[in-house]
């Protein structure tokens, strides 16, 4: 089929050419003279799990004394529904102290991250991880992606379900390709290269995919930015079927018109044992349909906006050989994730903790990596990496819910309850100094940023008030910005563009209210906002549908009108 828009861009020529994922990859990893790889073979590693990353802020030292860049890797690992046992999660805190920078990251779509992973360590790191039946293959790249799924166990049995087709979605989806095995677990090279992906093809798809399984009234997994959303409905009880929402998307580029964040839109109502063929069919579509010239134009919301909805659901009809139901009513009433103890329908307990952004590591005064290991050390349950960054302590028996609460009282593991609603309800990306898209700070700043935003909170005695408030460095939207009542987006060192009114429950996009704006300027902005928010709000009234309202922005009703 021919390219949408022109001919292939390089990435693809590089898939083609790779032999299903191969290319030079085992031939650079072992080139002794540089911590680095070539950007071709940086490219097809993302498959693998991996980016090349390097230290920023080592950048120029290093420069002047003629070293090349402090080259690291960053491991990202696929945990369907954000569920890791205590052993997974032990081997993963040895390993990020073995091989990596000390730290662990749960990311915003429930993976694990490790950062500061030397490119000789690579190898050792990922059979480990495989050793423990877990895997980095498709964490990145132009696949399918971790699947979502609400993580909350304690809400009904219908979550362990859901999850369990979350699990069975990536299975499906995940790559064929030998060439894993072949590179980091010595397995039996594959001479006869007739080895297809049955689902992929030679090139993959032209863009990451992403999907998400969520149960209402919860949006935790916020199903409306997922390439393809799955909307679980409970009828008597029991889990019917979903409602499938397709086209959403979060990145976009700064200044470029033609890119914009979506949200996904509702087509119909299916069985749960149809929807592994629905996600294979969908993938399919974007597979054929998807541009492959321009990458920034690839994701699966632009081919949902170029050819349109109608047209989209005649093309899954024909490949389905069967006809979606009409979609069932349903209601969303949070995203955010309920914290502290709570106990189950099973009679079992679980401990939602706060992580700020995400990262877990000791810090003076708060060994938070040494609590949660210790805790591994003796639960019997699980763990749940939300999509809020946050974490679960899951299936505790009533035997062990005392000691495990006595281990969170010794090493200060919180439930948040001593922050502001604000701070808890808050989630950034990386950024600098690893991230090479970063135009700004996000993980190192949204705190201190957090510092002085509560104080205007608490003078608005909002203390206690739910904002989604979010920050990314760049406009790729890991941090799912564009659904933030408010949002930051890095625009350079210390400014960002101010986006404000996104619905509290992830079903509408935000927009910019201004532009390239520093600390000062942000806080000078907020601060009336805010308490005329605190003094005029209707009962019940969001802070994003109260800046409507109020003027401050309008409400977008589609990413294709999201600059206007």
């Amino acid at each position: 089929m021919k390219p949408i828009g022109g001919p292939p861009s390089d990435v693809e020529h590089i898939k083609l050419e790779s032999n299903y994922l191969r290319g030079a990859l085992v031939e650079t990893l072992s080139n002794p003279i540089t911590g680095g790889l070539p950007e071709d073979d940086n490219r097809l590693l993302k498959f693998h799990g991996s980016y090349m990353q390097d230290d920023r802020d080592l950048r120029s030292e290093r420069e002047r004394s003629k070293l090349e860049p402090a080259f690291q890797f960053m491991l990202r690992i696929v945990a369907p529904g954000g569920v890791a046992t205590p052993a997974q999660w032990l081997v993963m805190d040895d390993l990020a102290q073995k091989y990596g920078n000390g730290t662990l990251r749960i990311t915003t779509r429930q993976a694990f991250q490790m950062h500061g992973v030397l490119k000789w360590n690579l190898k050792k790191t990922i059979k480990a991880i495989n050793d423990t039946l877990m895997t980095t293959l498709a964490a990145c790249g132009d696949v399918n992606r971790n699947v979502m799924s609400g993580p909350n166990p304690y809400q009904s049995e219908v979550h362990a379900e859901v999850n369990e087709w979350a699990r069975k979605i990536s299975d499906h989806l995940a790559p064929r390709t030998a060439a894993y095995h072949e590179i980091w677990l010595d397995g039996e090279k594959v001479v006869d290269s007739k080895v297809v992906e049955p689902i992929y093809g030679p090139v993959y798809l032209p863009r990451k995919f992403k999907i998400g399984l969520a149960v209402p009234p919860s949006n935790d997994v916020d199903v409306f930015s997922q390439d393809l959303g799955f909307i679980a409905i409970l009828e008597d009880g029991k889990l019917a079927g979903f409602n499938v929402s397709v086209g959403g998307g979060m990145g976009m580029t700064h200044g470029d018109p033609s890119t914009y964040p979506q949200l996904g839109r509702i087509i119909g109502f299916c069985r749960p044992e149809q929807m592994i063929d629905l996600a294979e069919k969908t993938v399919t579509i974007q597979r054929d349909y998807g541009n492959r010239s321009v990458r920034k134009n690839a994701r699966f919301k632009y081919t949902i906006d170029r050819h349109g909805l109608d047209w989209f659901t005649g093309e899954l009809h024909e490949r389905l050989g069967w006809t979606l139901e009409p979609a069932r009513e349903y209601h969303f009433d949070h995203n955010g994730d309920r914290y502290g103890w709570v106990k189950g329908y099973d009679g079992k307990w679980n401990l939602t903790l706060y992580i700020q952004s995400g990262r877990v590591h000791d810090t003076a005064g708060y060994p938070l990596m040494t609590g949660l290991r210790e805790i591994a050390k003796i639960h019997g349950g699980d763990f749940r990496l939300t999509p809020n960054q946050n974490l679960i302590i899951a299936g505790v028996s009533n035997a062990k819910k005392r000691k495990i609460s006595e281990l969170a009282k010794q090493y200060g593991l919180t439930d948040g309850a001593h922050h502001s609603a604000l701070r808890r309800s808050s989630m950034s990306c990386v950024a600098l100094p690893t991230c090479g898209l970063a135009m700004a700070e996000a993980e190192r700043y949204l705190p201190l940023l957090l510092d002085k935003l509560e104080v205007i909170i608490d003078e608005a005695g909002l203390r206690n008030e739910e904002i989604v408030i979010r920050m990314t460095g760049c406009p790729n939207g890991c941090a799912r910005p564009a659904l933030g009542e408010i949002s930051f987006i890095g625009k350079g060192p210390g400014r960002y563009n101010l986006y404000l009114g996104a619905g509290f429950t992830g079903d509408r996009l935000n927009k910019l209210y201004k532009e390239n704006i520093d600390e000062k300027e942000i806080l000078d902005t907020l601060e009336p906002i805010i308490h005329r928010y605190a003094k005029e709000r209707s009962a019940g009234e969001h802070f994003g549908d109260f800046v409507i309202r109020s003027g401050y922005v309008k409400a977008v009703t589609s990413g294709l009108n999201f600059h206007d």
